[in-house]
């Protein structure tokens, strides 16, 4: 089946930026809707944003509107979500999913999560 990995996270300190990645391993993203979620320790998965399978965006999170981006290289079979302004509430794992060319359509495949860890 679809296999996902998501790399970039780390600690940084608020004010920062990070860059991450999700790739697809010997599968082509091109036919796939991407998003990306976050969870909290206690709290519920939200999802950040999601882009189709032809470059359309849909931003779900007030939160991080006007600091977190997501975009797609199809050459690349890769995804990003580039998070800027990063504070200390942005702390979470965060997660890729795929789903049939539309955002709105069942995530049936999910990255293992890397962790974002925002702190002075």
């Amino acid at each position: 089946q679809l296999q996902l990995v998501e790399s970039g996270g780390g600690l940084v300190q608020p004010g920062g930026s990070l860059r991450l990645s999700c790739a697809a391993s010997g599968v082509t993203l091109r036919y796939y809707a991407i998003g990306w979620f976050r969870q909290a320790p206690g709290k519920e998965r939200e999802g950040i944003s999601c882009i189709t399978s032809s470059g359309s965006v849909t931003n779900n999170l007030d939160s991080v509107k006007g600091r977190f981006t997501i975009s797609r290289d199809n050459a690349k079979n890769t995804v990003y979500l580039q998070m800027n302004s990063l504070k200390p509430e942005d702390t979470a794992v965060y997660y890729c999913a795929a789903a049939p060319y539309a955002c709105q359509g069942q995530y049936n495949y999910w990255g293992q999560g890397t962790q974002v860890t925002v702190s002075s």
